[in-house]
This record gives C-alpha cells, structure tokens and sequence, in this order.
C-alpha cells in the first residue's frame, strides 16, 4: 500500500507517476475526501478539548458546592456531538483508506511506458535455440505420446485445466523441484521453508492479492475466511507481518516449494492447451526482506539466482524489463524470464521477480530498527519463482526432445532420475 500521507498530500503527483500503468486516479474524490477528514479532525479535537474542559469543571463546581446539573448537561450534549462526528470521521477515513488500498504501487523510473506485454523490454538474452532436424512437438504430444502425461485423466477427476503425471514424468518434475531447492539453499544461501498452503484474509491482504484480486483466489467455503494460496509469496512474505528485526538480521532470505491455485478468471480462454497456465501448480519461490538501501542490488541478485537454473539446465530465455501497463500491482519493477519453447516457436515466461519496495511492509507492518535507531522502518521485500516446476518441465521435454519421441534428461538432473533418457 502507498504510504497514504503521501496519497492525501501530492496527490497529483502520484496520480502523474501512476499513468505509466495506465492508471487513473480519482484526484479530485481524494482531495473532496482529505477536506472533509481534515475538518472533522479539527472539529473532533475542538469538541474533546471542550468535553475535557466542561469535565474538570464540574469537578471543581461540585467542590465549591455550586449547582452541576448545567454542566453535566453541557457534557452529555458534548458527548453525543463527538460520537456523531466521530462517526462522520470514521466514514471518510474508511472511504480514503478504501481507495488507498486499491492504488497499485508507483512504477520505478526504469520502467518504461507501455499498455501490454508487447510493450516490454529485452534487458538481455542467454543461449540459442536448438535448431532441429525434425519437427519438434509440443509437451502434450510428447508426454501422450509416451503415455505418461494424461490431461484427460485431470479432466475426469476434477476438469480443465489439470492433469496427471506418470512414472518418468512424475520423476522428472520432482526432480526438478528438487535441484532448485538445493540450488537456492546450498550455493544462494536462502533457507528453506514449508508453509501452510491454506491463508487468512489478513495474509492475502498483506501481499496485495486482497481486496482488488479476490475472484482470482480459490476461497474456502465455512466460517472461517480461508483461501488456497495463489503462490507461496504469500505465506512467506507474511512471515514477517508484524514484525520488527534487528538491522543485523537482514537480509531475510526463504525459499519455498508449494503448490499454487489459481482461478485465471482473467485468462479468458488462453493457454488452454498444457501446462502453461493451470488451476493447480507447483513453483519454487524465493523472498527476501532487506533494508531499503539493497532492494535494487537484491532484484538484480535474486533475478540471476533464477537465471542460475535455466543456465544449469541449458535452457535458452530471455529477460525483459515489465512495462508499466504489465506489472504486478503490488510491484515498483519486475523483470521476467521467458524460456524458449520449441513446440510454440516462441519465448514464455517461466518466472517473475519483483521489488516491492515498502508497498508490501506498509500492509504487513514488517518494520527492522536501523543501527543506533530507536525507531522501526519499513523494510522492502522482494519475490520471484526459482522456477515454476511445471513450466520448466514444459521446456526440459520440449528442449530436449529426439527424433524418437524420447526425452534426454539434462546433466544436472541425472543423479535424480537415475538414467539418462526417458523413453517409452
């Protein structure tokens, strides 16, 4: 959330440095709005100071043996008058803190103008695309093919947009899964965590999937105002809610394998076909909470870290730069990862890594206490998947697909699998 002082005080200026997102602000609602907050903040505070005034008054009447019934009624009168506009006050502060929660964070100044993903950057790009001898398939016909990729059977035991994994496959994916959680522990130096894959409305609103994003949440039916987790940024980041750290403490650094819920009720028809975009998956996320003066180095980190399991698979991709009309609402500036995939003739995005800067502590409270500082500051935090399991499993099959419909399992991934091919 913006510090909303800010919001209340330049509101214009933010509202120009939202129109790179395309992003309109209501400027004039928010200046009607702080005027009348502000006077009723004047006329709360005239009415208390009276209220106190009129009350140590009748103490010192009664002790003079003066009549106080005049003043006892002056006091209820004032009373009654401070309870309506304190209630006229909490009207207008739950309206701007309504809007201030559903402004997306501002864009950094590296982030360039732009409507959609069209619009974003190639910062650089690593590997070449294998040229084949043959026409290469896609995952769904591979994985058909050798009878160990079954998206009919995820249809008939829940519907579209899932599937199940057989013997190899199977394998290959938790394999996956594994390396980069040893990779991120072992040479990155994060520390894994495992979280509950169920969340409460404060930990959905903490990381910004609440209120603006509810209908893309699995919510639980019941009492209690549970959701599936979209991604494991959100348990994890949540980790530091209300917390205050020791500067020595940061920087924070989980990674987490989890499975992830989505709804894509904006998806509207994309990417039906595979595992590109599903109702359930697996990713492996990285977090991290630092003090404000290292988020721009821990992005460029963070990023490489996941560039790091592409590089080790021999995955060729590209990183681009999100443009203002593409990135996240909660993100000052995200960069992504796009694989290339053989079976689409094309690059896809297989991770997102972000800075939040304080747009994330601000909701969470996730403060540290700089070095001979007795008073708590935002933290920032960052995220980003180190990688989606089930994307880079898109791209190991299709990258490393044979002319026989067999699959050579990366280097890297042998001493999991066991073998150096997968075949019918």
């Amino acid at each position: 959330m913006l510090d909303p002082k800010l919001v209340r005080t330049q509101t214009q200026e933010v509202a120009d440095q939202l129109k790179k997102r395309g992003f309109d602000l209501d400027v004039s609602l928010i200046a009607e709005l702080e005027e009348k907050r502000k006077s009723l903040q004047v006329k709360k505070e005239t009415l208390e100071n009276e209220r106190n005034t009129r009350s140590k008054s009748i103490g010192q009447a009664k002790a003079a043996g003066e009549d106080i019934a005049p003043l006892l009624a002056e006091v209820g009168r004032l009373k009654d008058e401070l309870a309506t506009v304190d209630g006229e006050f909490e009207v207008v502060a739950t309206e701007l803190e309504g809007i201030i929660a559903g402004i997306p964070n501002i864009p950094d100044s590296e982030v360039p103008f732009g409507s959609d993903e069209d619009d974003n950057v190639e910062v650089s790009k690593w590997g070449t695309p294998r040229t084949f001898n043959f026409t290469p398939k896609d995952h769904v016909d591979l994985g058909a093919d050798l009878g160990l990729l079954d998206f009919e059977a995820g249809a008939k035991l829940t519907g579209a947009r899932f599937n199940v994994m057989k013997g190899q496959i199977a394998k290959l994916h938790r394999a996956l899964a594994q390396y980069m959680l040893g990779k991120h522990t072992d040479e990155h130096d994060y520390t894994e965590v495992n979280v509950p894959f169920i969340v409460n409305q404060d930990s959905m609103f903490g990381t910004g999937q609440l209120p603006k994003f509810e209908e893309d949440a699995f919510k639980l039916t019941g009492e209690q105002n549970f959701y599936l987790i979209s991604t494991a940024e959100i348990p994890v980041t949540n980790l530091a809610r209300g917390e205050i750290f020791d500067a020595s403490d940061l920087p924070i650094k989980m990674v987490c394998h989890s499975p992830c819920f989505r709804s894509e009720a904006g998806s509207h028809g994309r990417d039906t076909r595979g595992m590109i975009r599903q109702h359930q998956f697996e990713k492996v996320e990285l977090v991290q909470i630092v003090k404000p003066e290292d988020s721009d180095a821990a992005l460029e980190a963070l990023t490489g870290h996941a560039e790091s399991i592409l590089q080790d698979l021999e995955l060729p991709y590209r990183k681009v730069i999100l443009c203002g009309g593409d990135i996240g609402f909660s993100a000052a500036k995200t960069y992504d990862l796009e694989v290339w995939l053989p079976g689409q003739d094309k690059y896809r995005e297989i991770s997102s890594c972000s800075n939040f800067r304080t747009y994330q502590a601000r909701r969470l409270m996730a403060r540290f206490r700089p070095e001979g500082s007795k008073k708590p500051e935002l933290a920032h935090t960052l995220n980003g998947s180190g990688l989606a399991v089930g994307r880079t499993l898109v791209a190991v099959l299709e990258n490393y697909q044979n002319e026989d419909g067999s699959i050579t399992v990366p280097k890297v991934l042998q001493p999991f699998m066991g073998t150096d091919v997968i075949s019918v």
